[in-house]
C-alpha cells in the first residue's frame, strides 16, 4: 500500500517485476492511462464510468499504463467534500471494488503508528548519530515501546479477540438453531457407531439417552430415527 507520492508508473512496473501487487491512491497529475486506445487523465476516466452518486464507491475502470501494465482504478466519494472524488489504483485485477477500498483503509493504522512514534515515542529525536547499528537499535526500542502500548490498549479497550475470530464463531453459533444443533449432534453420534445396523448394544444405549431427554427436546427428533 502506498499514497499518491509513490504511485507512479515506473515504480509500479518495478514492483510488478518482483511479483508484488500494489494498492495506492493516485491524484490528478500529468499521468495518463490507456483506455480504448486513448491516453486519458483521471478526470477523463471518471467521466466515462457509470456512476452511482448515492454510493460511496462511485465506480471503477480497467486501464493500462503507457508501458502496458494493466491496472484497475476505483473512484470513491470524498467524505470531506461530497462534490469531489478520490481514486484508488491497484495492479491486482482479481479484487472487487469493496475489497480494494477495505485494504487501502488499513493505511490509516500505519499513519497513526508513525504519528505516535514520531510525536510521542521520540523516533528520530531521542538519539543522534550516523551509525547504522545505532539507528537500528533506536528504531527497535521505539517500536518495542509502541508494541507494549498497543498490547495494553488491546487488552483494556479493544473488544476484538484473536483478530475477530470470536465474533465469527459467535455469528456461526447464533445462526445454528437448537433443532439443527441437536440433529447434527445425533448424526455425529451415529457416525461414530461401528457397523451401525449390527451394534445393537450401542443403539440401545443411544435409545436410552434419547428417552431420558425432556419431552420438548425429544419432540425435535420426530423425524430422526436411529435405524436410519
Amino acid at each position: 500500500m502506498m499514497d499518491s507520492w509513490f504511485t507512479h508508473a515506473p515504480l509500479l512496473q518495478k514492483l510488478m517485476d518482483k511479483k508484488l501487487h500494489i494498492i495506492g491512491m493516485v491524484k490528478e497529475l500529468k499521468q495518463r492511462y490507456c483506455f480504448e486506445g486513448n491516453a486519458l487523465s483521471l478526470s477523463e476516466l471518471y467521466a466515462k464510468i457509470p456512476k452511482n452518486p448515492k454510493a460511496e464507491i462511485l465506480g471503477s475502470i480497467r486501464v493500462q499504463t503507457l508501458a502496458g501494465l494493466s491496472l484497475k482504478i476505483v473512484f470513491v466519494q470524498n467524505r470531506n467534500n461530497r462534490r469531489d472524488w478520490l481514486a484508488i489504483l491497484t495492479t491486482d485485477l482479481s479484487l472487487d471494488n469493496a475489497e480494494i477500498i477495505r485494504i487501502y483503509g488499513m493505511r490509516w493504522g500505519i499513519e497513526t503508528f508513525f504519528k505516535v512514534a514520531k510525536s510521542h515515542l521520540k523516533l528520530g529525536t531521542e538519539f543522534q548519530g550516523r551509525s547504522f547499528d545505532m539507528m537500528i537499535s533506536h528504531t527497535t526500542i521505539v517500536f518495542t515501546r509502541y508494541l507494549i502500548l498497543e498490547q495494553e490498549r488491546r487488552q483494556n479497550n479493544d473488544e476484538r479477540s484473536l483478530g475477530g475470530l470470536f465474533y465469527l464463531f459467535a455469528d456461526e453459533v447464533r445462526d445454528l438453531d437448537l433443532k439443527t444443533a441437536l440433529r447434527q449432534l445425533m448424526a455425529f453420534v451415529l457416525d461414530l457407531l461401528p457397523n451401525k445396523p449390527k451394534n445393537y448394544e450401542s443403539l440401545s444405549q443411544l435409545h436410552n439417552w434419547i428417552s431420558a431427554l425432556p419431552s420438548y427436546i425429544k419432540a425435535l427428533f420426530a423425524q430422526l430415527r436411529c435405524e436410519s
